[in-house]
């Protein structure tokens, strides 16, 4: 069983940065892979990006590649996901999830097993 915690969402203008975090409970966290994921009003829960048990793979939505940054430190129990040059369609609920998912499932919100509460962030034009 794994908790997840997220932090760090806000209010922000178009341009500027934020940084996520996610405290993961348990002594397994290097076992998983972990998304962040986002979910807009009336739209449906997408992947934003992904890094792999040891951190040495990372994966990004093409809407926020060269924009977002994931990392994680094992020995913390955290993932993070560092925002630059946010645009208002960034504004959203931001997720992080747990799971063992293979690559090709990577984006796929179902293969995670365990969910944060979700933080909010708000990009103002």
């Amino acid at each position: 069983q794994v908790q997840l915690v997220e932090s760090g969402g806000g209010l922000v203008q178009a341009g500027g940065s934020l940084r996520l975090s996610c405290a993961a409970s348990g002594r397994t966290f290097s076992s998983y892979t972990m998304g962040w994921f986002r979910q807009a009003p009336g739209k449906e829960r997408e992947f934003a990006a992904a890094i792999s048990r040891s951190g040495s793979s990372t994966y990004y939505a093409d809407s926020v590649k060269g924009r977002f940054t994931i990392s994680r430190d094992n020995a913390k129990n955290t993932v993070y996901l560092q925002m630059n040059s946010l645009k208002p369609e960034d504004t959203a609920v931001y997720y992080c999830a747990a799971g063992i998912v293979v690559v090709s499932h990577i984006q796929l919100p179902g293969k995670y097993n365990y969910w944060g509460q979700g933080t909010q962030v708000t990009v103002s034009s």
